[in-house]
């Protein structure tokens, strides 16, 4: 972890509090998830579900697992940062979205979603607050949570 600067918590949830952070050498900001329960090996932490199944997503709609980090048998998640996700979009934008933004984001999540059914893994818990958005528009999916796929809309 010496590698990332912490910059503030985004979030926090059942299983871990993500992080925003920048990677010292890079400059390139991230989302760091923290895991809550502890891992005393390192085999524990690379046979978990999450990291077997984000291992096997490679997509332009699904978040990118950039690392994962075990330090003081905590573990560590290293992902793409992604700026905003579509409740909170939604919730500051005070107008609806119009039927091409709405079918646009729909077909990125399609996308995504086909891309994890063909590969034996589905989303748990598909709602706006899991759908991360770029400024251009794109989502991204990211497999979180033991299992759960979260979006990522480009």
């Amino acid at each position: 972890m010496q590698r990332y600067n912490i910059i503030t918590e985004v979030g926090d949830g059942t299983f871990g509090s993500v992080w925003r952070a920048i990677n010292k050498e890079s400059g390139e900001v991230v989302a760091i998830k923290k895991m809550k329960k502890k891992y005393f090996s390192w085999e524990e932490c690379i046979n978990l579900r999450e990291v077997k199944s984000l291992r096997r997503m490679n997509h332009p709609n699904i978040v990118k697992l950039k690392e994962v980090i075990r330090e003081n048998d905590t573990l560590f998640f290293v992902f793409e940062y992604m700026e905003c996700n579509l409740y909170q979009l939604m919730k500051s934008k005070g107008k609806p979205f119009s039927e091409s933004e709405i079918r646009n984001w729909c077909f990125q999540v399609f996308q995504a979603l086909s891309h994890m059914h063909q590969r034996g893994y589905f989303h748990r818990d598909l709602k706006p607050g899991m759908a991360y958005s770029l400024d251009s528009g794109i989502v991204n999916n990211v497999c979180c949570n033991c299992g759960t796929m979260f979006i990522h809309v480009v």
